[in-house]
């Protein structure tokens, strides 16, 4: 069944990576058009879920200036994604988790109810957003009961999300509409190209 309401999804801002490519910075604290990014994707994310949690692994202090729990990756050595996939689901209370990067100020406003919507008509255990041939993992509904096998998956050495995916029965959901959204903004220039006015969103 469709979730109800916002109330039963648990949002999860993935913000535990190492900003390499950034230069180091912490890219859900680079600002973009005179806010953070993370800032722009709470904006985004919070009419459609109910709690928010964001997974960091430093900076925690200037995260959870944003009111909303931090929580640092179970697994050590910045292990990627699923590393605070894992977390969040540990931390989750709802019977769902939507999942954002701090790095995709732009994601759709209707992100979490079309996952929602190809999650229960496929009966599935997880919802993917994709945008032509291309798999946008990090954009994700799944529910909180996949937890012990991303454990098991994780504690065996997985890091790949489509790996993980492959054991479990999941749906991919055309976001073909609205690419644009997906963008995500890793280096200097990449957040130089996208203040305002200098690229149509």
């Amino acid at each position: 069944m469709i979730p109800a309401s916002p109330e039963n999804i648990t949002g999860l801002i993935l913000a535990g990576g190492r900003g390499s490519r950034m230069g180091g910075v912490d890219k859900g604290l680079a600002l973009l058009d005179g806010r953070p990014m993370v800032s722009h994707v709470l904006d985004r994310l919070a009419p459609q879920v109910g709690p928010i949690l964001i997974s960091a692994n430093r900076s925690t202090e200037h995260y959870a200036m944003f009111g909303r729990p931090v929580i640092p990756d179970r697994l050590e050595g910045f292990a990627g994604p699923l590393a605070g996939l894992e977390a969040g689901l540990a931390a989750c209370t709802t019977p769902y988790l939507a999942t954002a990067p701090c790095d995709s100020p732009f994601l759709p406003p209707d992100l979490v109810p079309r996952l929602a919507e190809a999650l229960c008509a496929e009966r599935a255990s997880v919802a993917v957003a994709r945008t032509g041939d291309q798999l946008q993992p990090v954009f994700a509904l799944m529910r909180s009961f996949a937890l012990p096998d991303l454990q098991a998956f994780t504690r065996a050495g997985g890091r790949k999300m489509e790996l993980w995916l492959r054991r479990l029965k999941w749906v991919a959901c055309p976001f073909d509409d609205a690419p644009e959204a997906f963008a995500n903004i890793n280096t200097p220039d990449e957040l130089r190209a996208h203040q305002a006015g200098d690229t149509a969103r």
